[in-house]
């Protein structure tokens, strides 16, 4: 049988849970660009405000207890108007036990779609990869993402070296256009 994950808006309310899911995801290899101590709340309630009022923000629970949240992403409009048609800072973690399991699909395909269907104005959406990660930079191609190009030595990593950082886009296609 199948496990059915269900995929919701955040609310303020979710600030610890966020947290708590974001401290666990620092703690693996390549999780995300921040170490445990960078995980504070101020840092969680900018993204999560920034995200509910101009941008989106989703989470998915654990089938098992719904109180934990086991994945989530988000991305805000940068606030100038030259831009009001990014969405920008894109970023998505899984509780690394949830990995491989199809949560991170579900939910950024919720986020892909909610883009599509509620935020017409919405022409672009960016994010960043570090050049390591090739599992995520395969990853959001499959959402139709393209590589922009390349930040070298932006990320001093945890591979022992600098790395790149890779911007990757997406934008919305109209009937008729090509690429």
């Amino acid at each position: 049988m199948k496990t059915e994950y269900k995929v919701r808006s955040a609310a303020l309310a979710d600030l610890h849970k966020i947290m708590a899911l974001y401290r666990e995801v620092t703690l693996q290899f390549g999780g995300i660009a921040r170490e445990a101590d960078e995980i504070t709340e101020g840092y969680v309630r900018n993204f999560l405000e920034k995200s509910l009022c101009s941008g989106v923000i989703l989470v998915a629970e654990n089938p098992s207890d719904p109180e934990e949240l086991i994945a989530e992403v988000h991305t805000y409009t940068p606030g100038i108007k030259v831009f009001a048609h990014v969405f920008s800072d894109l970023t998505i973690v899984v509780r690394p036990g949830f990995q491989g399991r199809g949560v991170g699909k579900l939910l950024f395909g919720a986020l892909m779609k909610e883009i599509e269907e509620k935020h017409p104005e919405i022409l672009r959406v960016e994010l960043i990869a570090r050049e390591s990660n090739e599992k995520a930079i395969g990853f959001y191609k499959s959402f139709g993402f393209k590589v922009e190009g390349r930040m070298e030595k932006r990320i001093n990593g945890t591979i022992g070296r600098l790395e790149a950082d890779i911007p990757m886009g997406w934008f919305r296609s109209f009937c008729g256009e090509s690429d």
